[in-house]
């Protein structure tokens, strides 16, 4: 049956309410925050679960290709749909319902993870991961990618938080990984294969999150130092006084001079351009005053100029050198490259002198920023979209970083997944026997092929389509 025949039956299931195929609509679903677009032959806005279990045994059964997206923010290309077929739109699968005894939420895959943390504040509890873009983003989004954010070094990712699943394998059959209680040791270990799996292998709908209780005290310290190293060094020796941060970022000179030019003023008078590191403690009372002490003698030893912030508001401008610098960078080319690597403590400065090296051989502008507690960098390749000499530049470069971060011991993405964008980088990071297992797994769940198909394991270089890396208010990791 042709794909057309397959929509029509889908629309007499499920209503014309659920089953768009106009062009609008197509065309919106067409592409995530890479903006490579494929066009949808429909898309599927389920009002409840059960929808999808619909649309997945009848695409299963006429291998229809289905891509799940909810705000698209990737920037992976994970949710673009690039064998056509059906996308499900999840954005009206949203309820989150707190639990204040047991600190646990019930959520729906299209909920944001910003309403998330605003409903678990409101009762005292506190949900950590945060990526950049938490407003728009959804947790199902956050769950096939397994997300972080700054909060990552202390807290943990995605991952992390996730006490149970639910939703559907490719074949439509309804499953449920793990219970609403915060222990469970009962058969393989589902759950947790489904997270970072990019909507390969089903389709969540549900989530039970871990909550922890909300901070009592937060403090925030920014740094300055005369270069790239030095701050890198000092980040280590702090963290060797088994000093935990809640957040700790770094961003180097060119991420500095982007920010504070789209700022219009420098950061520390008189030091315009020098990397800086960003901190915050969070916990008890008690616990950040015992760590303030050590983090200001901390700061008078190795840094430059150090500033602390009096009150939130404080804290909160202080912060805008971090939210301003990745959108900023479009003063240096008018596309880049942002890529989410892993780099081990311990090779921080080989990989900081590496980056370097980079910049002169490649003749690329590459502003880094990312978290130093848990070693994943934004290493941003910026180059001019109609200068052929730069693209291919910035082809070479991203292949050299990805070499250098898995010769380093690190991993080619903290939380952006692969998707599309990094397909050609697989085989760097795993064997051959390992993508071969991979492999077997998607092959198990998924014999037809219909879920998210022409991802992870097909190397595609996305950065050669013209449209590529166009700036979104999202676009700030």
């Amino acid at each position: 049956m042709s794909f057309v025949r397959a929509t029509r039956l889908l629309r007499r299931r499920l209503g014309g309410r659920v089953v768009a195929t106009d062009a609008a609509s197509l065309y919106a679903a067409s592409f995530d925050s890479s903006k490579i677009s494929f066009l949808p032959e429909a898309v599927i806005t389920p009002r409840k679960e059960a929808d999808i279990g619909v649309a997945l045994k009848l695409a299963n059964r006429y291998s229809v290709p289905v891509t799940v997206r909810g705000r698209g923010t990737t920037l992976m290309g994970s949710a673009a749909p690039v064998r056509g077929g059906w996308v499900i739109d999840i954005l009206r699968l949203n309820s989150v319902a707190i639990d204040g005894d047991a600190g646990l939420a019930q959520v729906q895959s299209g909920a944001t993870v910003a309403k998330i943390q605003r409903a678990a504040g409101a009762k005292g509890w506190f949900y950590p991961p945060d990526p950049s873009s938490k407003e728009y983003c959804t947790i199902g989004g956050n769950i096939a990618c397994n997300a972080g954010g700054m909060h990552g070094g202390k807290y943990g990712v995605t991952r992390d938080f996730i006490v149970a699943l639910r939703g559907f394998l490719p074949t439509g059959e309804w499953v449920e990984w793990g219970t609403a209680t915060k222990k469970f040791s009962a058969g393989f270990n589902m759950r947790d294969l489904w997270i970072g799996s990019e909507g390969m292998l089903g389709v969540v709908t549900g989530a039970v999150l871990k909550l922890i209780p909300q901070p009592a005290a937060r403090w925030t310290l920014l740094t300055s130092f005369a270069d790239e190293t030095k701050a890198l060094q000092a980040a280590l020796a702090l963290f060797r006084q088994r000093v935990q941060p809640a957040i700790c970022e770094f961003l180097d000179r060119e991420s500095v001079l982007c920010a504070e030019r789209a700022m219009q003023t420098t950061i520390f008078a008189g030091q315009a351009g020098r990397p800086v590191i960003l901190l915050e403690l969070a916990g008890s009372a008690a616990e950040v005053s015992e760590q303030q002490a050590v983090v200001l003698a901390w700061a008078t030893e190795h840094a430059a100029a150090h500033r602390v912030a009096l009150d939130r508001a404080e804290a909160e401008r202080l912060w805008a050198v971090r939210r301003k610098c990745s959108g900023a960078m479009f003063e240096l080319g008018d596309a880049k490259l942002n890529e989410d690597v892993v780099v081990p403590m311990k090779n921080y400065v080989a990989f900081i002198r590496f980056l370097a090296r980079l910049k002169r051989s490649s003749g690329l502008p590459i502003p880094t920023f990312g978290h130093l507690a848990d070693g994943n960098l934004h290493v941003n390749i910026m180059y001019h979209r109609a200068n052929r000499a730069e693209m291919r530049a910035a082809e070479r470069a991203v292949e050299k970083l990805m070499r250098t971060v898995v010769a380093l011991g690190g991993a080619i993405s903290g939380e952006h997944g692969i998707g599309l964008a990094k397909t050609p980088f697989l085989r760097i990071q795993h064997s051959a026997a390992q993508v071969k297992a991979m492999r077997a797994v998607k092959d198990a769940l998924d014999p037809r092929g219909i879920c998210n198909p022409g991802k992870m394991f097909e190397p595609v270089r996305i950065w050669k389509f013209p449209k590529l890396a166009v700036h979104l208010p999202w676009d700030h990791k």
